[in-house]
């Protein structure tokens, strides 16, 4: 872009957050404005994250994301954290009869074009690293040693001091029901007023089809999906620095926390656009997966909660300029990939916004643009 202009930002979870402050530190604009429709940011998906880094995850173009993400998420500017964003523990992803091989080999051979070494480690190992999990001859085992907790709320709050350290301002409780162009310019009908603007970006998650339509564009065919997750009290003393486990199915997966453990279906279950709540048939079901491949005997459950991961249909997110419009960037479709890669989406969209083609974040990366641009699933 020649000349500063106003921008908006639909949507104040991890993807409004990181977009807003690439934006606005990028200096190409005059102002940069996030609207949020809840009274509070990061009240749905982002609030609700099981907060893992994991670079051997995720559909093939969202993992350059991932590549491009970790060099803020290891070294965040000093100004904008209080402290560390990642924490050390490791991961295992189980396979636990020969009929699930296949599938534990094509994971493992995508793990080959991680930054760091993904390996299968011997039963032995396994179970001296994870002794909460029942293993037996038939397991094998996937270990990913560079898998990190992530800090979500630090690492929301340092995209939201960012951008209003660089001047952004937010809006809470500004749901847009209406957006109208003419000509380069977008007229923003909210329940807090109206905005003129010359960009809109789309981060509005589950509602990203919605925001889509009430500005005359074509949807993308989103799909939220609930996922359900709950705590549970760790029968073992020194359970807190446990790695993170997950059946290679995702039929289920463990993720120590203090003195308990946080557990789930792993469920993608379809949704509405809505603030989900969990279905105790899913907790259920969880329970009975979790006690048969693992030591933990859940009896009861101390807290639960859903959130909607929202994927488009290759899996694979949707970041970029509308083509009949080009000042309606999209930012959506982020899956379960959202927290871990929310720096890399955020870079993306604020040079595509501002120069029209990825910056130098993302040399090396293996990014492959048209994998991601919005017509991609129209055709």
């Amino acid at each position: 872009m020649t000349q500063s202009q106003r921008v908006a930002v639909i949507g104040g979870g991890i993807a409004g957050a990181s977009a807003a402050y690439y934006l606005a530190i990028s200096e190409a604009f005059d102002e940069v404005i996030l609207l949020e429709a809840e009274k509070q940011l990061a009240q749905h998906t982002t609030g609700r994250s099981a907060a893992v880094l994991t670079e051997n995850y995720g559909a093939g173009p969202i993992r350059p994301l991932t590549s491009a993400s970790l060099d803020f998420l290891h070294n965040p500017p000093a100004e904008l954290v209080e402290g560390p964003l990642l924490d050390r523990r490791g991961m295992m992803t189980i396979a636990t009869e020969p009929d699930s091989y296949e599938l534990f080999e094509r994971q493992l051979e995508a793990g080959k074009s991680s930054r760091h070494e993904i390996v299968e480690i011997d039963i032995d190992t396994a179970a001296e690293r994870a002794p909460h999990i029942k293993l037996s001859p038939a397991h094998r085992a996937i270990w990913e040693e560079h898998s990190h907790d992530i800090d979500v709320a630090g690492l929301h709050q340092a995209f939201v001091r960012g951008l209003r350290s660089s001047g952004g301002r937010i809006a809470t409780s500004t749901r847009v029901d209406a957006a109208m162009a003419s000509g380069d310019q977008w007229t923003l009908e909210t329940t807090a007023g109206v905005h003129q603007v010359d960009v809109v970006v789309n981060a509005a998650g589950a509602w990203g089809d919605v925001v889509a339509a009430r500005a005359g564009i074509a949807p993308v065919g989103l799909e939220p999906k609930r996922r359900t997750a709950f705590m549970v009290n760790s029968p073992f003393p020194n359970s807190g620095r446990f790695p993170f486990v997950a059946e290679v199915h995702h039929h289920w997966y463990t993720r120590p926390d203090g003195t308990q453990f946080m557990c789930s279906p792993a469920d993608e279950v379809p949704s509405d656009p809505c603030d989900a709540k969990p279905e105790e048939i899913d907790i259920a079901l969880a329970i009975e997966l979790i006690n048969t491949d693992t030591k933990l005997e859940i009896r009861s459950v101390q807290s639960s909660w859903a959130g909607l991961r929202t994927f488009t249909a290759d899996r694979a997110m949707v970041i970029g300029p509308e083509p009949d419009q080009p000042n309606f960037i999209w930012c959506v479709g982020q899956g379960g990939t959202g927290i871990q890669t929310s720096p890399g989406a955020g870079q993306l969209v604020a040079d595509l916004t501002t120069s029209g083609a990825p910056g130098s974040a993302f040399d090396d990366t293996g990014l492959d643009l048209q994998a991601l641009l919005p017509d991609r699933l129209r055709n």
